[in-house]
């Protein structure tokens, strides 16, 4: 089985962790240039601030909401960055660190394992020695812990950042519900030529005919 660990909001939650007075507001730290947003809190985000929105559009949109804006701080994310990887590497030697705020981990010669509180141990340790809350998706493959991750951080209320697809219900089920633009791995060319001939979920797109896919996404697509 295979973990991915993505930490939520990095950047806008590495700034909380020094000033914890910007917990529960809206916060939006910008690209290097200050030119767009690159982190968004979810107070952010239900005010309407996509992601890339140009700083000097939303000008008047972060003074009416008080939004707490930061030019970015690379150092001190990439710091936090090292911390969050060393913990998650003390839990499998098998770590692969995916981007500065996402990681795979593999969990091989852990079938006795209870994975969804391995993983709920994982997520309060660390919370607790970084102060950085993550999501964690787990499946038998990378692109499917991403379509659980992508479950465990749109319906926090219900697993509490933590997700299993662990069976083949659960597997149809999501991605019966994932949009084909979704599919990690997909780019924004194929998502339209997959629209185009009626794939539109990721369900859609593991029935497709393997020559259909060998022959329009090469033998990458054809893994995936």
């Amino acid at each position: 089985m295979f973990a991915l660990i993505d930490c939520n909001n990095f950047y806008v939650s590495c700034e909380r962790v020094f000033n914890p007075k910007l917990n529960n507001r809206p916060v939006v730290v910008l690209s290097n240039n200050d030119g767009c947003a690159i982190s968004r809190s979810n107070e952010a985000k239900a005010l309407g601030i996509p992601m890339g929105a140009p700083a000097f559009k939303y000008e008047k949109i972060f003074k009416k909401h008080n939004v707490e804006v930061f030019s970015s701080n690379f150092t001190l994310y990439g710091d936090m960055s090292s911390r969050v990887m060393s913990i998650l590497s003390k839990y499998t030697p098998n770590i692969e660190i995916y981007s500065i705020d996402e990681a795979f981990l593999k969990f091989e010669g852990f079938d006795n394992y209870d994975l969804e509180s391995y993983c709920k141990k994982i997520q309060k340790i660390v919370l607790k020695h970084t102060g950085i809350p993550i999501s964690i998706g787990v499946a038998p493959t990378k692109a499917l812990s991403k379509v659980a991750n992508r479950i465990a951080k749109k319906f926090p209320e219900k697993t509490n950042g933590v997700h299993l697809i662990d069976s083949d219900k659960k597997k149809l089920k999501a991605l019966k519900w994932l949009k084909i633009g979704d599919v990690w791995g997909i780019g924004f060319r194929h998502t339209e030529r997959l629209k185009n001939i009626g794939i539109h979920t990721g369900y859609d797109f593991i029935n497709i005919e393997d020559n259909w896919i060998r022959r329009n996404m090469s033998v990458v697509g054809l893994r995936l």
